[in-house]
């Protein structure tokens, strides 16, 4: 049988079976989605960013490179996908309108997606800042329909994902649970002799053991002075004595991902491992009491910056101390609707959820990271990720 044939027969067996949320959360989502593009005049929403599909709709897959976009109108939603994506379509959401193309046929995309957006209005909003937009479709779609403004809607979806539902923080709550059971076994697993690969393999198997799904971000180690390079991964380097062991790990439920950081030192920690990790604390501690609704992101980071001003001048820090979480796909678990950092205007809300990424690091030296996953609660926040917060 043919794809389309495949996608009738998975639609009278499998529809559905595999959505993570009743229809009432998607149609909740969908009514503050629409209200908000009725306010800005934009009569269609062309997605395809595959968290923006999976938050409206179900849609999952670990095939994430391919072209996917979704429709949203007024009235319908329209799913179109690849040859080789309608079984996740078909079993992973309720979408009525499934448009099939061929894997190796890019350009049987541009027609029908042209046809779908045909009709709604002069506008249609696109998120021009997303890498999974194709340059290739969106111009073809303005030559077939040179009469439609193509608008710039990066804003419209990001102000409702950033505020999790009562479902999405049981999830993040699941994810957290297996998150802290990985790091766990990595950190009682290191010793001197190993290497990084040894301690992130330990950690993978009880992340999976543990109930994970596909990560958006496999585990991250260092060790010794590779710590001290931010953005660095296990490379088959050997743990001395008293080497630093950066852990940081994002288990997957549903996929959503509640990430969290954790420093061992394969020995004994120095004095001024000790300083750094206390400052680590400091920062989160700052953090959580300044996440009180109400107040910005921009307070948060500045009470976050005194907390850290005694070690300014030795450790480099990113400037972001807070990013939001929710559902996300390979490559990143960062959700990108939030970041806590100098000049962010947007207010705390309740049932917001931030990882808190402190690392401290010493350049040429190590790093020292420990972080928590966050929900904002009414009077700070509440850690869903719970770090012994151990150095040793």
């Amino acid at each position: 049988m043919d794809f389309n044939a495949y996608q009738k027969t998975l639609a009278r067996e499998l529809r559905g079976r595999e959505c993570p949320f009743p229809r009432s959360e998607y149609d909740q989502r969908l009514e503050q989605l629409r209200t908000r593009m009725a306010e800005d005049g934009v009569g269609a929403l062309l997605l395809t960013d595959p968290s923006d599909l999976f938050y409206l709709t179900g849609y999952s897959t670990f095939e994430v490179s391919v072209h996917v976009a979704l429709v949203v109108t007024a009235d319908a939603l329209t799913l179109q996908v690849p040859s080789i994506e309608t079984g996740p379509a078909m079993i992973t959401t309720r979408v009525d309108n499934v448009l099939g193309y061929r894997w190796e046929g890019i350009a049987d995309v541009l027609d029908p997606l042209a046809q779908a957006l045909r009709g709604q209005g002069t506008v249609v909003g696109v998120d021009y800042w997303h890498g999974s937009l194709r340059q290739g479709v969106l111009a073809g779609l303005k030559q077939r329909l040179p009469d439609i403004q193509f608008a710039d809607a990066s804003t419209l979806l990001k102000p409702i994902r950033i505020v999790k539902s009562a479902a999405e923080i049981d999830c993040l709550r699941q994810s957290a649970q297996i998150t802290r059971q990985g790091i766990q076994a990595a950190a009682n697993a290191v010793q001197p002799g190993m290497t990084d690969n040894d301690i992130a393999a330990v950690g993978a198997q009880a992340l999976l053991a543990g109930g994970s799904e596909f990560m958006s971000m496999q585990p991250i180690v260092t060790v010794g002075q590779r710590s001290s390079v931010i953005h660095t991964n296990h490379k088959r380097c050997r743990v001395e004595d008293g080497d630093p062991v950066f852990l940081e790990f994002g288990a997957v439920w549903q996929r959503y991902t509640a990430p969290m950081m954790r420093t061992v030192v394969a020995g004994e920690p120095t004095a001024r491992m000790r300083s750094v990790f206390d400052g680590c604390r400091r920062v989160v501690d700052a953090l959580k009491g300044a996440m009180v609704p109400g107040r910005t992101f921009d307070s948060a980071a500045r009470a976050a910056e005194q907390a850290m001003a005694p070690l300014a001048g030795e450790v480099f820090f990113s400037g972001v101390f807070g990013y939001t979480v929710g559902a996300q796909f390979p490559p990143s678990w960062v959700e990108g609707s939030g970041f806590i950092a100098r000049g962010e205007t947007t207010e705390f809300r309740q049932g917001m959820v931030f990882h808190l990424p402190i690392c401290l690091r010493i350049p040429g030296l190590w790093g020292i990271g420990c972080s928590d996953t966050v929900l904002v609660g009414e009077s700070g926040a509440e850690p869903l990720t719970s770090n012994p917060w151990q150095l040793d």
